[in-house]
C-alpha cells in the first residue's frame, strides 16, 4: 500500500509519527496519544488548526489489552481520539484509527471518509486477526450510515457491533456485555452541546466580516472630491455595530435558541431573529442619516440577510439534518440571498446618489 503523509504523520503531535524509515507507516500497535487539551481548545477557535489536527491511522492500545480484549473503531480527528482516552482511563481496549482526513465519526460517516472501504482496509493493513482472537468489532453508533457491516464481515471475518453515541456510556456498555440501553441510542442536542459549538461559526465569520467591513467603510466616504476619512469613519461606525450585531445573532444566539425559535428551516430561524433583533437599528439608523428610510432599509434587508446565512451555516453542526434537506433549503435560500443582496445594493446606490447631490 502506498502511504501518504496524513498515514504516517500527527501533525499535532510529532512524537506521534509511527513511521519506519523508509516512510511506510508502522504498523505496531501503540499507545492512544496523551490529551492534548489546549489542542482541544484550539480546534473550537480555528477551522485551520481543527483540519489537521489529526492521529495517524492504525492499530492503538489503552492499558495493556489482550487478545481476547475488545476493539473499537473510531475516526483519526484527535479531539474524538482524546474524548475516548478520557473516558476509557483504566480500561485495557484496542483503539483501531480510520484515516477519516481528520473529520469526526458522523461527519466522516456522511462524507464517506468513515466508510466501508477503510475499516476493511484499516482491519487488513493493521492485521488485527492476528491481534485479537475473536472477530467482534465495536464502531460508534453516529458511524453506521457509512459502514455496510456485512461487507466488512465477508472481508475481513469481522462481525461488526455498534456501541453507544456518546464515549462516556462505553465503559457501562463494555461491562453489560455489549448491551446498550435506550439512553445510549438517544441522539441529543443540549443547550450546553450547541453553545461549544458556535465558536467554530463565530471565529469564521467574523473573520469573513472584515471583508464587508472595509467595504462599507469604502462606500461610505465617498464624497464628490473622493473618498474622505472622516465621513467614512463617523458614517460607518453605526452600520459596522449592525453587521456585528448580525453575525452575534446568526452564529451565537440562533444556534443556542435553536428548539424555540419557529420553522424547521435554519434560513428561516436565522431571518425571523434576525428581524426581530435587527428591528430597533432600523429606527437608529434612520435617526443617524436624518431620516433616509432608504439607507436603514438597505442595511435591515442585508444584515437579517447576513444573520440567516450565519444560521443555516450551523446546519453542518447539527445532529438533525441531512444532506437531501440542506440541499433542498439551499436551493431555495441562496436564490433569496442573492436577491435581498441585489436589493441592497440598489437602494444603497440610491443612498449615495441622493447624498451627492445627483438624484
Amino acid at each position: 500500500m502506498t502511504s501518504s503523509p496524513s498515514d504516517c504523520c500527527d501533525p499535532a503531535d510529532n512524537s506521534n509519527c509511527g513511521c519506519c524509515c523508509d516512510g511506510v507507516p508502522d504498523q505496531t500497535p501503540k499507545p492512544l496519544p496523551p490529551l492534548n487539551r489546549r489542542g482541544d481548545v484550539l480546534c473550537r477557535l480555528s477551522n485551520k488548526f481543527r483540519m489537521n489536527y489529526v492521529v495517524a491511522p492504525g492499530l492503538y492500545t489503552i492499558g495493556n489489552p489482550a487478545q481476547e480484549s475488545p476493539v473499537l473503531v473510531t475516526a483519526n480527528y484527535r479531539l474524538t481520539c482524546n474524548h475516548l482516552r478520557k473516558e476509557l482511563e483504566g480500561g485495557n481496549i484496542w483503539i483501531l484509527v480510520l484515516d477519516t482526513k481528520g473529520i469526526n465519526v458522523w461527519c466522516a460517516a456522511g462524507k464517506g471518509s468513515f466508510g466501508t472501504k477503510e475499516l476493511i482496509n484499516r482491519i487488513t493493513v493493521s492485521g488485527l486477526d492476528s491481534v485479537v482472537k475473536h472477530r467482534t468489532i465495536i464502531l460508534p453508533q453516529l458511524g453506521a450510515p457509512g459502514v455496510a457491516a456485512h461487507q466488512v464481515k465477508k472481508a475481513t471475518g469481522f462481525s461488526v457491533i455498534y456501541g453507544p453515541v456518546q464515549a462516556r456510556d462505553i465503559k457501562v456498555y463494555l461491562a453489560g456485555g455489549n448491551t446498550a440501553t435506550e439512553a445510549m441510542r438517544t441522539v441529543t442536542f443540549t443547550f450546553k452541546e450547541r453553545l461549544v459549538l458556535t465558536f467554530m461559526e463565530l471565529l469564521p465569520a467574523l473573520k469573513k466580516y472584515l471583508w464587508i467591513l472595509l467595504g462599507i467603510v469604502v462606500v461610505m466616504g465617498i464624497q464628490r472630491t473622493g473618498i474622505l476619512y472622516k465621513p467614512s469613519i463617523f458614517h460607518s461606525w453605526p452600520i459596522v455595530v449592525v453587521g456585528f450585531w448580525a453575525i452575534i445573532i446568526g452564529t451565537f444566539l440562533a444556534p443556542i435558541l435553536l428548539p424555540v425559535i419557529p420553522f424547521r428551516s435554519f434560513a428561516l430561524k436565522g431571518a425571523l431573529l434576525g428581524a426581530v433583533l435587527l428591528a430597533p437599528f432600523f429606527y437608529l439608523i434612520n435617526r443617524a442619516f436624518c431620516g433616509s428610510i432608504i439607507l436603514a432599509t438597505a442595511v435591515f434587508v442585508f444584515f437579517t440577510t447576513l444573520s440567516s446565512y450565519c444560521a443555516l451555516n450551523f446546519t453542518g453542526c447539527t445532529p438533525f439534518t441531512n444532506i437531501s434537506g440542506v440541499k433542498k433549503e439551499m436551493r431555495i435560500a441562496v436564490p433569496s440571498y442573492l436577491s435581498a443582496c441585489g436589493i441592497s445594493a440598489i437602494l444603497l446606490v440610491i443612498f449615495k446618489l441622493q447624498e451627492l447631490g445627483i438624484l
